[in-house]
Protein backbone atom coordinates (compact mmCIF):
# COMPACT_ATOMS: atom_id res chain seq x y z
CA UNK A 1 0.00 0.00 0.00
CA UNK A 2 1.87 3.46 -0.79
CA UNK A 3 0.31 6.56 1.06
CA UNK A 4 0.12 10.25 -0.03
CA UNK A 5 -1.25 13.82 0.00
CA UNK A 6 -4.07 14.49 -1.70
CA UNK A 7 -1.95 16.81 -4.07
CA UNK A 8 0.29 13.90 -4.90
CA UNK A 9 -2.21 12.14 -5.90
CA UNK A 10 -4.20 14.05 -8.28
CA UNK A 11 -0.84 14.83 -9.97
CA UNK A 12 -0.41 11.10 -10.65
CA UNK A 13 -4.26 11.18 -11.92
CA UNK A 14 -3.38 14.15 -14.19
CA UNK A 15 -0.36 12.32 -15.36
CA UNK A 16 -2.61 9.25 -16.06
CA UNK A 17 -5.08 11.36 -18.32
CA UNK A 18 -2.44 12.97 -20.37
CA UNK A 19 -1.08 9.48 -20.75
CA UNK A 20 -4.07 7.66 -22.34
CA UNK A 21 -5.94 11.34 -23.99
CA UNK A 22 -2.55 12.63 -25.80
CA UNK A 23 0.04 10.75 -25.90
CA UNK A 24 -1.51 7.64 -26.86
CA UNK A 25 -3.00 9.04 -29.82
CA UNK A 26 0.03 10.70 -30.72
CA UNK A 27 1.97 7.67 -30.91
CA UNK A 28 -1.07 5.88 -32.66
CA UNK A 29 -0.91 8.63 -35.06
CA UNK A 30 2.96 7.95 -35.65
CA UNK A 31 2.33 4.26 -35.93
CA UNK A 32 -0.16 5.37 -38.67
CA UNK A 33 2.00 7.19 -40.82
CA UNK A 34 4.52 5.29 -40.60
CA UNK A 35 2.31 2.11 -41.66
CA UNK A 36 1.67 4.41 -44.46
CA UNK A 37 4.65 4.84 -45.78
CA UNK A 38 4.82 1.27 -46.76
CA UNK A 39 7.15 -2.26 -46.52
CA UNK A 40 7.26 -3.05 -42.40
CA UNK A 41 9.96 -4.78 -42.39
CA UNK A 42 12.50 -1.98 -43.11
CA UNK A 43 10.90 0.57 -41.63
CA UNK A 44 12.55 2.38 -38.30
CA UNK A 45 10.37 4.89 -37.82
CA UNK A 46 7.36 2.14 -37.55
CA UNK A 47 9.78 0.10 -35.14
CA UNK A 48 10.20 3.35 -32.77
CA UNK A 49 6.87 4.41 -33.16
CA UNK A 50 5.40 0.91 -31.62
CA UNK A 51 8.74 0.84 -29.18
CA UNK A 52 7.36 4.11 -27.86
CA UNK A 53 3.85 2.43 -27.58
CA UNK A 54 4.80 -0.49 -25.74
CA UNK A 55 6.89 1.83 -23.34
CA UNK A 56 4.05 4.49 -23.01
CA UNK A 57 1.36 1.19 -22.68
CA UNK A 58 3.84 0.15 -19.45
CA UNK A 59 4.23 3.64 -18.15
CA UNK A 60 0.33 3.66 -18.06
CA UNK A 61 -0.01 0.42 -16.75
CA UNK A 62 2.30 1.16 -13.78
CA UNK A 63 0.80 4.43 -13.16
CA UNK A 64 -2.60 2.74 -13.06
CA UNK A 65 -1.51 0.17 -10.11
CA UNK A 66 0.17 2.88 -8.16
CA UNK A 67 -3.18 4.54 -8.17
CA UNK A 68 -4.69 1.80 -7.09
CA UNK A 69 -2.82 0.94 -4.19
CA UNK A 70 -2.64 4.45 -2.97
CA UNK A 71 -4.42 5.78 0.04
CA UNK A 72 -5.04 9.06 0.80
CA UNK A 73 -3.92 10.55 3.72
CA UNK A 74 -5.33 13.26 5.27
CA UNK A 75 -3.04 15.62 7.20
CA UNK A 76 -5.60 16.27 10.22
CA UNK A 77 -6.05 13.26 11.36
CA UNK A 78 -1.98 12.50 11.79
CA UNK A 79 -0.17 12.48 14.80
CA UNK A 80 2.41 15.36 14.58
CA UNK A 81 3.88 14.18 18.19
CA UNK A 82 6.56 12.03 16.17
CA UNK A 83 7.85 12.04 12.27
CA UNK A 84 5.68 10.34 9.62
CA UNK A 85 4.94 10.75 6.15
CA UNK A 86 3.35 14.38 5.54
CA UNK A 87 5.57 15.61 8.64
CA UNK A 88 6.77 19.20 8.37
CA UNK A 89 9.88 18.79 9.84
CA UNK A 90 12.32 21.30 10.85
CA UNK A 91 15.89 20.48 11.95
CA UNK A 92 19.09 21.27 12.39
CA UNK A 93 22.23 19.32 10.47
CA UNK A 94 24.88 19.69 13.89
CA UNK A 95 27.19 18.71 11.07
CA UNK A 96 27.69 22.13 9.02
CA UNK A 97 25.23 23.96 11.92
CA UNK A 98 22.67 24.67 9.69
CA UNK A 99 18.71 24.69 9.88
CA UNK A 100 16.84 22.90 6.91
CA UNK A 101 13.06 21.99 6.45
CA UNK A 102 11.89 18.76 5.08
CA UNK A 103 8.37 17.10 3.88
CA UNK A 104 8.08 13.38 4.17
CA UNK A 105 6.68 12.31 1.32
CA UNK A 106 5.95 9.17 -0.66
CA UNK A 107 8.15 7.99 -3.01
CA UNK A 108 6.41 9.63 -6.25
CA UNK A 109 5.86 12.80 -4.81
CA UNK A 110 9.56 13.77 -3.26
CA UNK A 111 11.29 16.98 -4.78
CA UNK A 112 14.19 17.82 -3.03
CA UNK A 113 13.32 21.90 -4.65
CA UNK A 114 10.64 22.04 -2.76
CA UNK A 115 12.17 20.32 0.02
CA UNK A 116 9.67 17.25 -0.21
CA UNK A 117 12.31 14.19 0.73
CA UNK A 118 10.99 10.29 -0.18
CA UNK A 119 10.11 8.56 2.87
CA UNK A 120 12.34 5.94 1.86
CA UNK A 121 15.08 8.02 1.21
CA UNK A 122 18.11 7.87 3.63
CA UNK A 123 16.88 10.94 5.43
CA UNK A 124 13.60 10.34 5.13
CA UNK A 125 14.05 6.60 7.04
CA UNK A 126 16.83 8.60 9.64
CA UNK A 127 13.81 11.32 10.92
CA UNK A 128 11.10 8.36 10.66
CA UNK A 129 9.36 8.06 14.35
CA UNK A 130 11.78 10.71 15.98
CA UNK A 131 10.16 13.31 18.35
CA UNK A 132 11.16 17.10 19.03
CA UNK A 133 14.33 17.28 20.93
CA UNK A 134 15.57 14.04 19.31
CA UNK A 135 18.61 12.95 17.33
CA UNK A 136 18.87 11.18 14.49
CA UNK A 137 21.62 9.96 13.37
CA UNK A 138 21.40 9.49 9.60
CA UNK A 139 23.56 7.15 7.79
CA UNK A 140 24.27 8.70 3.93
CA UNK A 141 26.55 8.25 1.68
CA UNK A 142 29.01 10.57 2.78
CA UNK A 143 28.89 9.52 6.17
CA UNK A 144 27.02 9.89 9.25
CA UNK A 145 24.87 13.15 9.72
CA UNK A 146 23.26 13.86 12.84
CA UNK A 147 19.85 15.90 12.89
CA UNK A 148 18.22 17.60 15.88
CA UNK A 149 14.37 17.70 15.65
CA UNK A 150 13.70 21.29 16.10
CA UNK A 151 10.14 21.16 15.02
CA UNK A 152 7.27 18.71 13.44
CA UNK A 153 4.07 20.63 12.29
CA UNK A 154 1.83 19.45 9.33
Amino acid sequence: MNYMSQEGYDNLKLELERLKTVDRPNISKQIGEARDKGDLSENAEYDAAKEAQGLLEMKISKLEEVLGNTRVLDPSKLDMSKVGILSKVRVLNKKVNKEVTYTIVAEKEANLKLGKISIKSPIGKGLMGKKVGDLAEVVVPAGIVPFEILEITV
